[in-house]
C-alpha cells in the first residue's frame, strides 16, 4: 500500500506499519510501500516507536511524505 493511502485510511493518527519497499536517496530512506499493522494513541506512540520489530515503524500520517533520515557517519 502507498503512504498516501494509508494517510487517507487513518488520517492525524500514529500508525504501525512493516516497510515493504524503499529506495534511498542522499542519506534518507524513501519508503515507497507499506502493510499497515495498527493504529498507536498518541499516549503509547513514543514507546511503541522505541519497541518495535526490525522493519516496522511507527509514523504520523499527518508527513506528506515517509521519509528516514540515514546517519552514515556513528557518534563519536
Amino acid at each position: 500500500m502507498k503512504w498516501q493511502e494509508v494517510r487517507e485510511l487513518f488520517p492525524d493518527k500514529f500508525v504501525l506499519v512493516s516497510i515493504l519497499q524503499y529506495h534511498e536517496e542522499d542519506n534518507k530512506k524513501v519508503v515507497d510501500e507499506v502493510a499497515p499493522i495498527r493504529t498507536v494513541s498518541e499516549q503509547d506512540a513514543n514507546k511503541e516507536f522505541f519497541r518495535v520489530e526490525p522493519g516496522n515503524v511507527v509514523y504520523h500520517t499527518s508527513n506528506p511524505d515517509f521519509v528516514i533520515h540515514l546517519r552514515k557517519d556513528p557518534l563519536m
